[in-house]
């Protein structure tokens, strides 16, 4: 649809171009070879904010709500996929778990809409206020980072408004619809003075990304204080910092130019694009909790300790081989797409270039500034980066395994030396 004349304003645009297009939309990345601000026509700019809010919820999700709708039945597998998909729990009441979650993201959606549209009509007519607040709204929520700006928000930087509605929106997304409703769950038990006990997902998740977000606000304000920050007012210093540390999670919005940064804070943001989000969000990465277990792994060994303990509770062993299994299919995929692009572009930059992977993987949408001057075959490359990053590395090797092993033996063991 996007290789059709009518998506685009000089009524064309490369099948490489078009593919990418998609693929960072639907896959909710943001990394992007054409403006889309001045290049898409407002049909092509429909088309890309439809494939984020796809790609944000999930196919299978929307497959789902449309087979409700139409009285259709939904086969247990299907039932079984949306439910791992959300939680880690069997869910009892699965028309309630779809319905819950589009009521959800309505709500979230229209409200950032609502919250954008104040700020856009001072500076627009009413049908663009409109349309801009629906698309940043729905683009921040879903983790996107695509905007209607050539420059992104770079000129909204010191605007307190835009930065905290696009903030809490890019958080209330990464978090995953278990969280939203834990937490919302919290608010109404306070409201009827009852007890509401949260999860141990729940606070994980919590404790991790709100833990990498100060972390990382700290370390980002002190490293480009007299650096990219030197000309920025305070105000924009610390609405910068925070901001640029909050879109690695997945967003892809910046209000600042990536390129001018230094090299210990784009690793700092290399960092925060590979852990991503949280399992059930619209975002990518490894994700929080998956950081979390590894961390409490880690400190169980540390301690002497038989068991992996984690806030009062036993994390399973199949859970720690899960986290391990996906860190290392992880890096080795980024380590593969960062070969292929060294290999296919040697012009590029290693920061640059290692950059861009880690933001396709983490599907992030940030750039050194190189995503348009990319070749046909690192396009496709960061394509597949992409399509990987948001499926998952884990589901992916899934698909393509046995699903049952032949022949039930073992052989005999034999040791080798580790570290």
């Amino acid at each position: 649809m996007l290789w059709l004349p009518f998506s685009t304003i000089s009524g064309r645009i490369s099948p490489v171009d078009a593919l990418f297009t998609a693929t960072s939309a639907i896959c909710v990345t943001g990394l992007v070879v054409q403006d889309t601000a001045t290049y898409f026509s407002s049909v092509g700019q429909t088309i890309i904010i439809v494939l984020i809010q796809l790609g944000g919820l999930g196919i299978i999700t929307f497959s789902t709500m449309i087979l409700f709708v139409a009285g259709r039945k939904v086969s247990f597998r299907d039932r079984i996929a949306v439910q791992e998909g959300f939680s880690p729990a069997a869910i009892n009441d699965f028309r309630s778990l779809i319905k819950d979650i589009f009521l959800y993201t309505m709500a979230i959606e229209l409200t950032g809409s609502l919250s954008l549209f104040f700020n856009f009509i001072r500076r627009f007519p009413l049908k663009r206020a409109v349309a801009l607040s629906i698309f940043h709204s729905v683009s921040a929520f879903c983790n996107a980072g695509f905007s209607l700006f050539s420059d992104n928000l770079v000129s909204y930087r010191e605007d307190i408004w835009m930065n905290m509605t696009i903030i809490l929106l890019i958080i209330l997304g990464g978090l995953g619809f278990l969280v939203q409703k834990q937490c919302v769950g919290i608010f109404s038990g306070f409201l009827r003075r009852k007890r509401f006990e949260m999860n141990l997902h729940a606070k994980l998740v919590l404790i991790v990304s709100f833990g990498l977000i100060l972390f990382s606000f700290g370390l980002f304000l002190g490293m480009e204080w007299d650096s990219s920050l030197k000309t920025f007012s305070i105000t924009g210093k610390v609405l910068a910092s925070l901001f640029q540390v909050v879109t690695p999670r997945t967003a892809g919005f910046n209000t600042m130019d990536i390129a001018t940064l230094g090299t210990a804070t784009a690793l700092l943001l290399m960092l925060l694009m590979f852990i991503g989000a949280s399992p059930g969000s619209t975002g990518g990465g490894v994700k929080t909790s998956t950081v979390g277990v590894i961390f409490a792994f880690l400190r169980s060994k540390i301690l002497a300790k038989d068991s992996v303990g984690l806030l009062k509770r036993t994390i399973p062993s199949e859970t720690i081989i899960k986290a391990f299994t996906v860190i290392s299919l992880a890096l080795a995929l980024v380590f593969l797409s960062s070969f292929m692009l060294v290999l296919n572009q040697p012009e590029l930059s290693l920061r640059d270039a290692v950059f861009e992977v880690f933001s396709a993987f983490g599907t992030v949408g940030l750039s050194m500034g190189i995503t348009s001057g990319l070749s046909a075959l690192s396009k496709i490359v960061l394509v597949a980066t992409m399509f990987i990053g948001r499926v998952g590395p884990l589901v992916l090797l899934l698909a393509f395994s046995r699903y049952r092993c032949k022949g039930k033996y073992e052989y005999a063991e034999e040791s080798v030396m580790i570290g």
